[in-house]
């Protein structure tokens, strides 16, 4: 059984050893949820309902065909459809209701953990700047991950967050989830910024460093073994240096 596939073109991608282009059959679909059962530490493939909903890409090693990136994205019209998120099931979006635009959500951003090429991101992003020029998307979100729960390792990290990152008030998510940490609200501490760094998810890194903010507070995803913020970017607010970069990438 074929998926449904998205009525826009996203010509594949290749970059140097590296192709991304969208997931075109059950097998691909089911190839993406192997490496994120992988990814996730789980003992089987993850799959959940939103994967009926979304378009998965695919990022292979064209030297082994090997499948190296995965992510999925949701189109969504406007901050209207936000119900239909996956993000909307841990934070109370409602401040974001209102938000005029298209927007994607991009879940599930797994990369093979034998591979460690920073090529791979690039592509990974260079796809994704295809896609935000082709549908006039104005906004980028998700649920950026922390592997574990506990939250000491991150302490530094998320004190950046604070500092530096928070969600502008006029967007900020609420609390939804059972079970947080407010880190917010808790952290007293000045953060080492080179410690931050280190323990930052690599995706977090990059939406931070093309303008990107964070909700005040993390879940705690016992399921997933996980700490999550919700990370939102307006294209607009991407630096133009940054954009460039991007879309020299996308080609």
């Amino acid at each position: 059984m074929s998926l449904t596939l998205p009525s826009f073109s996203l010509p594949s991608l290749t970059r140097g050893k590296y192709r991304a282009c969208f997931a075109q059959d059950r097998g691909d679909l089911a190839a993406a949820q192997a490496l994120r059962g992988r990814c996730f530490g789980l003992s089987d493939p993850d799959a959940d309902m939103f994967d009926e909903l979304c378009l998965h890409v695919m990022i292979r090693d064209l030297r082994t065909n090997t499948l190296v990136c995965c992510y999925r994205l949701l189109l969504l019209e406007g901050g209207g459809d936000l119900g239909r998120s996956y993000s909307a099931q841990f934070y109370e979006l409602d401040a974001l209701a209102g938000f005029q635009g298209r927007m994607v959500e991009l879940g599930r951003f797994c990369i093979h953990p034998d591979w460690h090429d920073p090529d791979i991101l690039r592509v990974a992003w260079g796809a994704m700047t295809r896609l935000v020029d082709e549908q006039g998307v104005q906004m980028l979100f998700g649920c950026s991950s922390f592997a574990g729960t506990e939250t000491d390792t991150y302490l530094d990290a998320f004190a950046m967050l604070k500092a530096r990152h928070l969600a502008p008030p006029r967007w900020l998510p609420r609390v939804k989830a059972p079970e947080i940490f407010r880190f917010a609200a808790r952290l007293r501490r000045k953060p080492d910024a080179r410690k931050a760094m280190l323990t930052m998810p690599p995706l977090l890194r990059t939406y931070l460093l093309m303008g990107g903010w964070v909700s005040d507070h993390a879940v705690v995803d016992r399921q997933m073994n996980t700490l999550h913020v919700f990370t939102g970017l307006e294209i607009g607010a991407i630096p133009p240096a940054r954009k460039k970069l991007l879309r020299a990438v996308a080609g």
